[in-house]
């Protein structure tokens, strides 16, 4: 039985980063003519993609991004698996954005994705990580503040809800992901050059 269930983990994990690996935001670009990887600030994520290509393409980005943690992450939480399970492949779906097989492991800072996976396996933990988000943005304008801010909180808000250990080391390590894929912004914020959001 163990073996069972360390050979159907590997095989769930294995499908969702490639699920993961699907990049949304450089396919829809493209759609229109543009490789977004060359415009902006190069960035596969929704962000760039509302900068460049405009707000239906950047949230049809957002929806495909957050559908690629989420709906992995729901397919085994209400399987018969072990619970743990939900997490880990919640981990590979958002590895997979981050670090795509299709783009040479490279990828997106993986907001959206972390998004999809943690409506799923907390999602009011993600209320309290969204009304962080919401404040810094509607003191300061900057996506990449707000999304470091979210990260950051995200283990705490796990840990204080209840979320097991397989769970919070997870999340733990996705915020560490999501932070340090916004290196270049952390530099910006610190010069005062990182661009505003505008609706």
């Amino acid at each position: 039985m163990i073996g069972y269930e360390s050979g159907m983990l590997a095989a769930l994990v294995a499908l969702a980063y490639l699920l993961g690996s699907i990049p949304t935001g450089l396919l829809l670009g493209k759609a229109y003519g543009i490789d977004v990887r060359k415009e902006g600030s190069g960035n596969i994520g929704a962000t760039n993609l509302y900068r460049t290509v405009g707000r239906k393409v950047g949230a049809m980005t957002l929806t495909g991004d957050c559908l690629k943690g989420l709906i992995p992450v729901l397919a085994v939480k209400y399987s018969s698996l072990p619970p743990d399970f939900a997490a880990w492949v919640g981990l590979a779906a958002f590895c997979g954005h981050v670090f795509s097989l299709f783009l040479k492991f490279k990828g997106g800072k993986g907001v959206a994705t972390a998004l999809g996976v943690f409506l799923a396996l907390a999602p009011m933990a993600v209320a309290i990580a969204i009304a962080v988000f919401a404040a810094i943005m509607s003191s300061w304008r900057y996506v990449s503040l707000g999304s470091i801010a979210a990260a950051a909180i995200m283990p705490v808000a796990v840990a204080l809800r209840g979320g097991n250990r397989a769970l919070v080391t997870v999340t733990l390590i996705i915020a560490v992901i999501v932070i340090l894929r916004h290196h270049e912004n952390i530099r910006r914020l610190i010069a005062g050059t990182e661009n505003r959001f505008k609706a």
